[in-house]
């Protein structure tokens, strides 16, 4: 199962680490979603339908998951995010050296899991926390293609009404999975690969996805 899209990775002063994924292509069609982790270590996923939803906390891990609504903007390098209880807005700066040689990656290359494999221990060096491949939850395998990197410049974020603070990195590293985004806020475009666990030919309410 194969997403193509977007992954933005932040902090804030307060002490919550957001990341949203973004995607323009995936066996759910295009959709949004955020991952957020509290200061005290709550994790929350929000999700804009059940099998979204179902997928997502099936592969990382969650203290809660909600259904909402999650609308998101992105006009000349600012994002504008609407997802339940999290308001978000982000600007991105001029693309760095690392963004520029993501660039030159083919994107036939960027999204086989054997260049994420190869590209794991680099990711490791350059950008602490960071994996490329690993195991997911339920029995999952998972790899990360990355094709471009930018910066986040600014933020302004509330949840429940509460302003969030302000640009923080993201520290310490969010637990959701095997590995974390990069600790200074980015803006990254992946292609995500999930292979389901063995025996699985596809996934409940996906009736077109098939282990890839």
């Amino acid at each position: 199962m194969r997403f193509d899209g977007w992954i933005a990775g932040m902090g804030t002063s307060s002490g919550t680490r957001i990341v949203l994924g973004h995607w323009q292509r995936s066996p759910f069609g295009a959709f949004s979603d955020v991952m957020l982790e509290r200061a005290d270590g709550e994790r929350l996923l929000l999700a804009p339908t059940r099998p979204t939803a179902d997928f997502i906390s099936g592969t990382y891990v969650f203290d809660g998951a909600r259904v909402v609504p999650v609308d998101v903007s992105v006009t000349d390098g600012t994002w504008t995010v609407a997802a339940g209880p999290l308001n978000l807005c982000f600007t991105t700066g001029r693309r760095r050296f690392l963004g520029l040689v993501l660039c030159a990656v083919p994107a036939v290359l960027a999204r086989r899991p054997v260049w994420s494999a190869l590209t794991d221990w680099p990711a490791r060096l350059l950008l602490p926390g960071v994996r490329t491949r690993g195991s997911a939850g339920g029995g999952r395998r998972e790899w990360y293609g990355a094709q471009d990197l930018l910066p986040i410049s600014e933020v302004s974020a509330s949840f429940e009404g509460a302003d969030l603070g302000t640009l923080a990195p993201v520290e310490p590293p969010v637990l959701f999975g095997f590995g974390s985004a990069p600790r200074k806020p980015a803006v990254t475009r992946v292609t995500t690969t999930v292979a389901l666990a063995e025996g699985t030919v596809g996934y409940a309410g996906v009736p077109d996805a098939r282990r890839k």
